[in-house]
């Protein structure tokens, strides 16, 4: 699905903030990107999301070299791609309802059906009840939740997310770590930046670790951990 080759980025004419990155994720296949503040982690994922090109190195993603395209050939890689943003990116002046409709909207779903979906999700996260209100109104964790929401109400193929869980409890927050689990299981590719060393040890999955702009990844621990939920560990 996504092919990173001797890819590299730096901004403007300072040094390469990412060097020699090499990497292929598979589809249906859930990474951890992890590494030190400063390691770059930001600017990958900007290119993995196609919000910036690379300096140099080629990038494919769902067959395609993304080098060559125009933006205008990008639009329809871009809505195979659910992404939850550090910041949320909401649309402050829409309701909670509405900012996550947004993305069906545009895929021009009927109206019943975007109502069904958006009503359980934000009931699922634990905000049936804010779904008439405005993102300034309500908590930075609040918000978090609506931004996880949009992204992967349309089930993307690929969904990237940086720092979900940063402004949760554990308790809400490894419960979105469900979710993401559960899309996974039905085939949605999964990349999601985290300095949460519980939750990688909890989850097991690959690690992809960035130190210092180069990238090496790791197997994760070999745990059922969907088998451990069923146990009752979480």
């Amino acid at each position: 699905m996504i092919k990173f080759e001797n890819v590299g980025l730096r901004y403007g004419v300072g040094p390469e903030v990412l060097s020699d990155i090499n990497f292929a994720l598979e589809p249906g296949s859930f990474h951890f990107l992890t590494g030190p503040s400063g390691a770059g982690k930001t600017s990958l994922m900007n290119l993995i999301y196609l919000g910036r090109r690379p300096t140099r190195g080629l990038v494919t993603m769902f067959g395609q070299n993304i080098n060559d395209l125009d933006r205008r050939k990008l639009a329809p890689i871009r809505q195979r791609i659910g992404v939850v943003f550090q910041d949320f990116r909401l649309m402050n002046h829409l309701s909670a309802f509405d900012n996550v409709a947004l993305p069906l909207r545009i895929l021009g779903r009927p109206e019943k059906e975007i109502e069904n979906n958006v009503n359980e999700l934000l009931e699922w996260v634990g905000l049936g009840d804010k779904m008439n209100v405005l993102p300034p109104t309500m908590s930075g964790g609040e918000q978090q939740r609506i931004a996880i929401a949009r992204a992967v109400i349309a089930r993307p193929r690929l969904l990237l997310a940086d720092e979900p869980t940063g402004n949760l409890d554990d308790e809400i927050g490894f419960r979105l770590m469900n979710l993401f689990d559960q899309l996974n299981r039905m085939g949605t590719t999964i990349v999601i930046a985290t300095h949460s060393q519980a939750i990688m040890d909890k989850l097991g999955h690959p690690r992809m670790i960035l130190d210092a702009g180069h990238l090496h990844i790791e197997s994760g621990q070999d745990k059922n951990w969907i088998q451990k939920k069923i146990e009752g560990v979480f």
